[in-house]
């Protein structure tokens, strides 16, 4: 795989900026929709179960949007130290296609696929 050029370089930086910005926001709108259901508010017991499984799916959703965000800091400190685009195990370059779809993405496809597999 080639290495990234300047511009595919800057829109991927300026695509990782806004997609923290989106996740920071969601993380924000989200602190609500997580909070410990009162078991001892007075509704029914389907609406206490409904309450339950909408808290579970919240802190879920909010679980893996914290993740992602980890990744996305990462990579842009990956650009900051001219790393962005080396996949982090076999340091060969991730690929342009690949940094597109997601521009977090720590490794190259292959190694991707491996870890995944040992998982």
């Amino acid at each position: 795989m080639d290495e990234l050029t300047v511009a595919q370089q800057q829109q991927l930086q300026h695509k990782l900026s806004i997609l923290k910005e989106e996740l920071q926001l969601l993380l924000t709108e989200s602190v609500a929709s997580s909070q410990t259901v009162d078991l001892d508010q007075p509704i029914g017991r389907l609406s206490r179960m409904d309450a339950l499984q909408q808290q579970a799916m919240a802190k879920a959703n909010r679980a893996g949007h914290q993740q992602r965000l980890i990744l996305v800091e990462s990579a842009l400190l990956a650009i900051k130290q001219e790393r962005y685009g080396e996949c982090r195990r076999c340091e060969e370059p991730i690929g342009y296609p690949r940094l597109n779809a997601r521009p977090e993405s720590p490794f190259c496809l292959d190694c991707q696929q491996q870890s995944e597999k040992i998982n």
